[in-house]
């Protein structure tokens, strides 16, 4: 076999230039789309994660701040965190005072030209305000945030949280992102149903709340519940007891003849001693999944996971009362 001459060497390598040049355009668009801006949704609560995880799908990354069982009154953000929110295309927020460390960040990125979207403000928000027996008066008071316990509202929600999906994040498949959001849609029918026929076998007299704190009140109007009072007379963890709340309390669940605390999963048994104290024994504390969902396969790894796991509990403990 000959060997290429110098000459032909050179040639063979200007030709093997032109060929590569002629390809880096078509490199660097590719770099710019996989390495470049992906599409971003943040979204601050676990609960509100998992509904816009099931309509986003696979058309956007979808980043949540809040760990499983955590309390959304009281987690905060890392610099990481609080910088990731400037980043997002959209951020998806509980609002109405929930995420009460959180906010002023939520606020900052809204500032910085972030889209931002506040779902319990746009679902038609229940108010609340403590009666002296401890029970919440609505259409009164401060805005209730834990809108999540009504799944017809939570149907509503995921419909907005579409909308603003297709209208703020770029580079979605807007049919892909409406064809998830109404099978999600489906299945939040089907809770809906499903709840009415398990709360169906508790007696109407049966149906009376204690919880730790004012978290169902939104589940009562809908399914036809009265909430007798709760330990911490707030809509907030953050808050005390103090012996006259308690006392307020007790006196009311003496009235109503409830015996059944629901508590949640994080604090039943500081919840129990305190309330068997006041009332001397024979108190029944069922723990709820209220405000934060598990790590999967915990329990409550999912919204739809969460509510039948309450609503089994419910119905459970108030028909057995």
């Amino acid at each position: 076999m000959r060997t290429p001459t110098k000459a032909a060497r050179a040639t063979r390598a200007r030709t093997l230039l032109l060929v590569l040049l002629a390809l880096v355009p078509a490199g660097l668009a590719t770099a710019c789309t996989s390495g470049g801006h992906q599409p971003r949704v943040v979204v601050t609560t676990n609960i509100l994660g998992d509904i816009t995880r099931e309509i986003v799908g696979d058309e956007a990354e979808v980043s949540v701040l809040m760990k499983p069982n955590a309390d959304p009154h009281s987690f905060g953000l890392s610099a990481v965190q609080a910088a990731e929110l400037e980043r997002a295309d959209l951020v998806v927020f509980n609002g109405l005072g929930l995420e009460e460390n959180v906010l002023r960040h939520v606020d900052a990125a809204r500032a910085s030209g972030v889209a931002t979207f506040e779902v319990g403000k746009a679902v038609h928000p229940l108010t609340f305000q403590a009666h002296d027996d401890g029970g919440p008066e609505e259409g009164t008071g401060q805005p209730d945030p834990h809108f999540w316990t009504d799944p017809d509202r939570v149907r509503e929600a995921a419909g907005l949280i579409t909308e603003r999906v297709i209208e703020h994040v770029d580079g979605v498949n807007e049919e892909a992102v409406r064809h998830n959001a109404a099978r999600y849609r489906q299945r939040l029918a089907g809770l809906t149903t499903w709840m009415e026929r398990s709360f169906d076998r508790i007696p109407r007299e049966r149906r009376a709340l204690v919880t730790n704190h004012h978290v169902f009140g939104y589940l009562a109007e809908r399914f036809g519940f009265r909430v007798i009072g709760a330990v911490i007379p707030s809509g907030t963890t953050l808050a005390s007891p103090s012996s006259s709340d308690l006392r307020s309390l007790t006196q009311a669940m003496r009235k109503a003849g409830v015996r059944t605390v629901f508590a949640d999963s994080s604090q039943p048994n500081r919840l129990a001693e305190v309330l068997r104290t006041e009332l001397g024994g024979g108190v029944r504390v069922v723990e709820l999944y209220s405000e934060s969902l598990t790590e999967k396969g915990k329990g409550a790894g999912t919204y739809l996971e969460m509510m039948r796991a309450n609503t089994t509990a419910m119905a459970d403990g108030l028909t057995d009362a």
